[in-house]
């Protein structure tokens, strides 16, 4: 036998109300037809579902049975729409980003604590990856957003960037280092120290070498190559090792008390950090998530500006 479940519903509206002119009130039906809603279901059944000449309304052991399903199917259908909200308007879903690792590991993994903090209900699988396989992995739908460093200029057709922070780096080493006593550097005093090599095909071993030969480095010593971020930062703190991190990164980082800037004017890249897409529009989720971590990223940049102004941290 099949049964509307809107009628049980509306059945269940009129028990917990204790009439059907109370339940339309609540529910904001007329009376009529909440009436030959419940006059429908009893043809349906056969059987009557409140007690004849009764007032008020008596429902039948029938009526109190299929009243109790009703209930669960209104609460199922509000779930039902609850999602659907929360989808529509980006707060329920799966955002999969892809990024290259210092900075998803430096700067934007605590972004993405604080957004799923907020919005429970969001879900983030995140990978890691340089510009050309990151492009790829949008090309291919395998990726929704892209967070990654890109010249504006280089933005390929069919693609659109939403630029976040400028492109800046510093030279850094460990606090306990030789030269953090210093305060004021020579090119000669850094000369005799070796360095961190990023991974050889990311932006930042690029910004390495250009930066040494800018300052007339040719003999480059390498202590130490490739890894993540927490390893760069391990060897770092242990060792005499210098390293060319994003400003950024390290501003991010300064109060664990294990990097130290090195006030030594370098050139910055000609490029931005920011949110790289396929044209056309995105997900909710991707929307919201893009608009939420925009607005962290101004406050950080604020944050970056009013340190500066007060505390000279200025390379």
């Amino acid at each position: 036998m099949q049964i509307d479940p809107r009628h049980l519903s509306l059945l269940a509206a009129i028990v917990d109300a204790g009439g059907v002119s109370e339940a339309a009130t609540r529910i904001g039906k007329s009376q009529p037809s909440l009436s030959r809603s419940v006059s429908l279901l009893e043809a349906r059944l056969g059987a009557d579902l409140f007690e004849k000449g009764k007032r008020p309304l008596r429902p039948t052991e029938l009526g109190l049975a299929l009243a109790d399903e009703g209930r669960t199917i209104a609460r199922a259908t509000e779930a039902a729409a609850q999602t659907a909200r929360n989808h529509t308007s980006g707060r329920a879903g799966t955002i999969r980003v892809g990024g290259t690792p210092v900075f998803m590991d430096g700067v934007i993994s605590a972004m993405i604590a604080a957004f799923q903090s907020e919005f429970t209900g969001l879900r983030v699988d995140q990978s890691y990856g340089y510009l050309d396989a990151l492009m790829t992995e949008l090309e291919r739908d395998q990726i929704d957003l892209a967070i990654c460093p890109i010249p504006r200029s280089e933005v390929p057709d069919g693609f659109e960037f939403q630029e976040l922070l400028p492109g800046r780096n510093v030279i850094v080493c460990g606090v306990g280092h030789p030269l953090s006593r210093k305060t004021s550097l020579r090119l000669d005093d850094i000369a005799p120290y070796p360095w961190i090599a990023p991974p050889a095909d990311s932006p930042l071993f690029r910004d390495l070498r250009q930066t040494l030969s800018e300052i007339g480095i040719s003999d480059i010593r390498i202590s130490f190559s490739g890894g993540s971020l927490a390893s760069i930062l391990n060897v770092l703190a242990g060792s005499d090792a210098l390293a060319i991190l994003p400003y950024t990164v390290v501003f991010a980082h300064r109060t664990t008390g294990r990097l130290h800037a090195l006030p030594i004017k370098i050139s910055h890249p000609e490029r931005s950090l920011g949110l790289l897409s396929r044209k056309g529009p995105r997900s909710p989720a991707a929307s919201h998530f893009c608009s939420y971590l925009a607005s962290l990223v101004k406050a950080l940049s604020r944050q970056i500006a009013e340190h500066e102004r007060l505390q000279v941290w200025r390379v």
